[in-house]
């Protein structure tokens, strides 16, 4: 395993930088889960960064609002954040950038596709098995309040990073930025 180079600290802190600024900007819904661009920006950084560069960067976000800095929607922080009725999104972002990163490594197109999809529908799970145990609701009314409203949306966000994170990869692997665990730059094609 390659260690982190300072490179890859910047990297990283520019990226939780984004998923700090990107979570504020919150849209409230009725039943209190709120529409939030953090699940366009966690897979964007991992689709750009990695799979271990962008767990890296998810965790970090979520050590900064455990802690209780200000990060999350609606500058909020605090583990009362992560073990509430939404922390399960929350808690599931190392993961999804995990996924999302592992197949954007692969360089392949539809590696990412299947990375996207399958990281969202682990965002929306996690959200809405946390939202059921913490609301004591069944899992079906936990599902209309906490994953069905956001199917549509996940859809256009990862619309968004499919056509726009593998761009940036590749212009930033050109310029010697990104290096995978071998040391060798590359994008998704």
């Amino acid at each position: 395993m390659r260690k982190i180079s300072t490179r890859d600290i910047c990297l990283i802190s520019i990226f939780v930088a984004l998923i700090i600024s990107l979570s504020q900007l919150a849209l409230p819904l009725p039943r209190g889960v709120p529409l939030t661009l953090q699940t366009f920006i966690v897979p964007f950084s991992a689709t750009i960064l990695g799979a271990r560069r962008g767990a890296i960067a998810a965790i970090a976000y979520l050590l900064l609002g455990a802690v209780g800095l200000p990060v999350f929607a609606g500058f909020g922080g605090g583990l009362g954040r992560l073990i509430g009725p939404w922390g399960g999104f929350l808690l599931s972002y190392p993961i999804m950038a995990f996924v999302v990163g592992f197949a954007a490594d692969k360089q392949r197109k539809y590696w990412l596709v299947v990375g996207l999809v399958c990281g969202s529908l682990l965002n929306l799970t996690m959200g809405m098995v946390q939202f059921a145990i913490v609301t004591g609701q069944s899992l079906w009314a936990a599902f209309l309040a906490a994953m069905m409203p956001f199917f549509l949306p996940e859809a256009i966000k990862m619309i968004m990073v499919f056509l726009s994170a593998p761009g940036i990869r590749k212009a930033f692997s050109k310029n010697g930025m990104l290096a995978d665990e071998q040391g060798r730059t590359g994008a998704v094609s």
